[in-house]
């Protein structure tokens, strides 16, 4: 810039410049439950958009924007009773004993699922009665009577709801006659 200065002589100003930009950035990520924004070191726990504002290297504001969604991990909890085994739906697996059974899976947004089975297994239950009997035997069990020797079976349910195998091992044994003639003097 040229202009005249106080001792009415030409003074020429010369101005050397350098414009820094302010800048800007933009990070999209999703999580599990949290995340930690390495931009400001800050811990995020629900979905939003988030800005930090700092200096760049050239001394100018830099804004950075972080949209951020959070997915949470879920639970479920299932109560089961049955008799001698149960097969888990969630993972395929059968088991034949009481008890508290968890599985990690994921769910349908990546994040960690973890089931809970709260099982109780009840048992089947057996007897068997040994008799031996004349021509016909009625079986107390199911009131059926048999003129044959062999095992038989009949089933209920126990107190547990669960199957009640009675067995009955059965012999019968036939009466038999004999005749005899006779003669006979004195």
């Amino acid at each position: 810039f040229t202009s005249i200065n106080a001792q009415g002589c030409t003074n020429t100003a010369t101005l050397n410049l350098t414009i820094n930009q302010t800048t800007t950035s933009s990070t999209t990520a999703t999580a599990c439950n949290t995340y930690t924004w390495s931009a400001n070191g800050v811990t995020y726990t629900s979905s939003g958009t988030y800005t930090f504002t700092s200096l760049n290297a050239q001394g100018c504001t830099n804004t950075a924007t972080l949209n951020l969604t959070i997915n949470l991990t879920t639970t479920s909890s299932t109560t089961a009773t049955a008799c001698d085994s149960y097969t888990w739906s969630a993972n395929g697996v059968t088991y034949t004993a009481s008890g508290t059974y968890t599985f990690t899976s994921l769910n349908a947004q990546g994040c960690t699922n973890t089931a809970t089975l709260n099982l109780t297994i009840n048992q089947s239950t057996t007897s068997s009665t040994t008799a031996t009997a004349c021509n016909t035997y009625t079986w107390s069990v199911n009131g059926v009577t048999y003129t044959v020797s062999g095992t038989y079976t009949s089933t209920s349910l126990n107190a547990s709801g669960c199957v009640f195998t009675q067995t009955l091992n059965l012999t019968v044994n036939q009466t038999t006659t004999s005749s005899t003639a006779a003669t006979s003097c004195n």
